[in-house]
């Protein structure tokens, strides 16, 4: 009988360390279930006191409420960023969700920074499909297979085409619009003659002069500038060798030599933003509603100014290429790619969460009223044009209705690009793709301007030549035929 009850007793206690124990792991799980995770984002340019404030605070109660996470923002200035980029990505640093050119995707996806992510958004992206329909996400595909999403779903036309202008300051010196070089050039002459303090423009234009130039329109498809693609011929073209290349270089050299462009425009390429924001440039390279992202910037340092962007040869076709110019991706080491998604998902799921990340907090950062917003100290927060999309994008109310009409129909004469679509695979020709990349260094200063054309352009294509340019337009001209012949 002892023995019997000895027994039982072991029993007992064992059945109740094995509940206590189920039990602990019942904790253990749901503690984890309700652990914060976390999101790192990586991010170009330079964090402002009030986006860093607004990180800590506003946003970051917003991240914990409604997804749980703490998303942790690494800035890089855009001079570092895509050499930086790469180091972090292949070091495999900690970072869920990254910002990128969509021409390079196929490069990205070769050297294994980007994840197929039709399954992620198919799980957690539900909301956002609702505003990024699916042509748009297919600008982010390769063979089928979604590798980043598109950004800026918006009329897209004319991309990289237009011009940002004075417009208060070309008025003044008896002009009305843009359309061509010479108008250009005008323009910088006589405001240097009647507005000595302006420094001319403020950007040495190569894609809206390439608009002008080229005997049929051009979209690049390759990596970086190297290939572009000929509108009506549907073939692929060596940029640097092309006439419209050469034109634009000899134009930009002729404004150096008259002291219309100064050294920081070619030094300092990629702050030709915050060039044009100090209102001391007459112009900078445009897209559709340019004018409307920088005013304010600008008018911290020029009251009086008025902005105006103009699509230089306005009489050529326009065409769509591409679902918006960038692309975000998730990294294949990703520590958190379902937190990246979901938090994309998040910023398209309404328009409140939409203005909390693009415009901060209302009635402390922004007013809206009658459906326009107005930026109460003019901080940035998420880019406006990172994000854009024209289901919750708002105007200032400043902005004439005249442009939002035009702004609304503006893709509605344009035709889709043939090479809509079209991802080049560099795999076969990765080494020449990166002498090329290198080689290709020389002609940054050609297109400024900033050094002789005669003498320095025929030393850098002949570079090109021995780096492999000629096999390079062969295999991507390989490629866009199959994809050319697969649409038919």
């Amino acid at each position: 009988m002892k023995k019997f009850k000895k027994i039982a007793c072991l029993m007992l206690s064992l059945l109740m360390s094995a509940s206590i124990l189920s039990g602990c792991g019942e904790n253990a799980d749901n503690a984890t279930e309700n652990s914060v995770k976390s999101l790192s984002i990586l991010y170009p340019g330079d964090e402002t006191d009030r986006m860093t404030e607004f990180l800590d605070n506003e946003f970051a109660q917003a991240m914990k409420d409604d997804l749980n996470m703490e998303v942790k923002v690494t800035f890089i200035p855009w001079d570092q960023y895509w050499e930086q980029k790469d180091i972090m990505l292949a070091a495999q640093e900690d970072i869920d969700l990254y910002w990128d050119g969509l021409p390079d995707l196929s490069t990205m996806v070769n050297k294994k920074q980007t994840l197929p992510l039709d399954d992620l958004i198919a799980e957690y992206g539900q909301d956002m499909l609702k505003v990024l329909p699916e042509e748009h996400i297919q600008g982010g595909q390769i063979d089928g297979v979604t590798y980043g999403i598109p950004t800026a779903y918006a009329p897209s036309s004319g991309m990289f085409q237009l011009v940002c202008v004075r417009q208060d300051i070309l008025e003044a010196v008896g002009m009305t619009e843009i359309k061509t070089p010479e108008d250009l050039e005008k323009f910088a002459v006589k405001a240097k003659e009647k507005f000595p303090e302006m420094k001319g423009g403020g950007d040495p234009l190569f894609k809206p002069l390439t608009r002008y130039y080229a005997d049929e329109q051009y979209h690049w498809i390759a990596s970086q500038d190297l290939v572009v693609f000929g509108e009506e011929s549907h073939k692929a073209y060596s940029y640097y060798e092309t006439e419209a290349f050469q034109e634009l270089s000899k134009f930009n050299r002729k404004l150096n030599d008259q002291g219309l462009y100064n050294d920081d425009v070619t030094i300092k390429y990629n702050e030709r933003d915050s060039r044009m924001q100090t209102g001391l440039y007459l112009w900078v390279e445009g897209s559709l509603g340019k004018e409307n992202e920088i005013i304010s910037a600008v008018r911290q340092n020029a009251p009086e100014a008025v902005l105006k962007s103009y699509l230089l040869a306005p009489e050529k076709p326009k065409y769509i290429n591409a679902a918006g110019g960038e692309v975000i991706c998730v990294p294949n080491s990703a520590k958190n790619p379902e937190g990246a998604i979901q938090f994309l998902n998040w910023l398209y799921s309404s328009q409140d969460h939409y203005n909390l990340a693009l415009y901060g907090v209302k009635d402390v950062d922004y007013t809206i009223e009658n459906d326009r917003i107005t930026r109460i100290n003019g901080d940035e927060f998420f880019y406006e044009w990172m994000f854009r999309n024209k289901n919750y994008q708002l105007f200032d109310p400043e902005t004439d209705q005249t442009f939002i009409d035009e702004y609304t129909h503006w893709d509605d004469d344009a035709t889709q690009s043939a090479s809509f679509g079209f991802a080049f695979n560099n795999e076969n020709v990765k080494d020449i793709e990166t002498r090329l990349n290198e080689a290709a260094k020389n002609f940054a200063a050609i297109r400024s301007g900033f050094v002789d054309f005669e003498t320095e352009y025929p030393k850098a294509v002949a570079l090109m030549k021995e780096s492999g340019i000629d096999e390079y337009v062969t295999e991507v001209q390989r490629q866009l035929d199959e994809f050319l012949a697969s649409k038919k």
